[in-house]
């Protein structure tokens, strides 16, 4: 899978698609290995002072917005709407994740790069996911698109801009690190998780030749709460893939440098 994605395009995305309060600072569009993004979690462990305000702040907010339950056509039924009550915490981070083992930050930034997404088979068993997979520490990265290689036609791959054909925000199934420093510093991290794309519809033609297929975990949003809520065990029941249907798949354009066409 590509190591680019989109990030959302105006701040009042968070609160209408996630339930979140939104940025002061809308941040970078282009998403890029070690770039600072944003992911959803319920909570933070050991939080700081500030991200217990910001979720104290969060949840007021969240307690009067309707519930999203805008869920895909697909084969299993749609997932009950969530409860408005229910807190959510936009938080800054790095998308490239580093484990709480890393010692220094610099082995910190080499790791980093490699670990932008995890297969699902594998978020349970590598040993830069296992311990944040077991510890629940699951989180949901807000996207407007991701960007993946075409081949079919021979030669250089072709970037092409996968988003959702309602044109609304994707939610992508995540795993969330903290990292500490000797003198206390922190860093929060993220990555995404991909699925097996072989068969699906739409994802299948992409990437190159003879590769496995994958594509980002994208999850209903009447599932949000429940994906950040269960346990280890349950968890992967809702890394499934989204249908074709819903997804549009558009070349970016010649003649841009940005290959996300922003």
């Amino acid at each position: 899978m590509s190591t680019q994605y989109e990030a959302l395009k105006n701040a009042d995305l968070y609160s209408t698609a996630f339930r979140v309060e939104p940025p002061t600072e809308l941040g970078e569009r282009k998403m890029t290995p070690r770039r600072p993004g944003f992911f959803i979690t319920r909570s933070l462990s050991g939080a700081t002072d500030a991200e217990r305000a910001a979720l104290k702040t969060a949840t007021a907010s969240q307690a009067e917005a309707p519930a999203a339950n805008q869920a895909p056509d697909g084969s299993a039924p749609a997932p009950a709407a969530e409860p408005a009550s229910t807190s959510r915490l936009l938080v800054p981070a790095q998308w490239g994740l580093v484990p709480h083992w890393v010692k220094s930050a610099s082995d910190g930034k080499l790791r980093a790069t490699k670990l932008v997404h995890v297969k699902s088979d594998n978020v349970g068993t590598s040993t830069a996911f296992r311990d944040a997979w077991l510890n629940n520490q699951r989180c949901i990265v807000p996207m407007q698109a991701f960007i993946t290689d075409d081949y079919r036609s021979g030669g250089k791959p072709k970037p092409t801009r996968i988003a959702r054909v309602d044109g609304l925000p994707m939610g992508v199934a995540g795993i969330w690190a903290r990292w500490q420093d000797e003198d206390g510093s922190e860093l929060l991290s993220y990555a995404i998780i991909t699925i097996n794309a072989n068969a699906h519809g739409l994802m299948n033609r992409y990437q190159a030749p003879g590769s496995e297929k994958s594509m980002p975990a994208i999850l209903n949003e009447g599932a949000y709460d429940a994906w950040l809520g269960s346990s280890a065990a349950k968890a992967k029941e809702f890394l499934r893939a989204y249908p074709a249907q819903k997804l549009l798949a558009n070349p970016v354009e010649k003649g841009r440098k940005n290959p996300l066409g922003i």
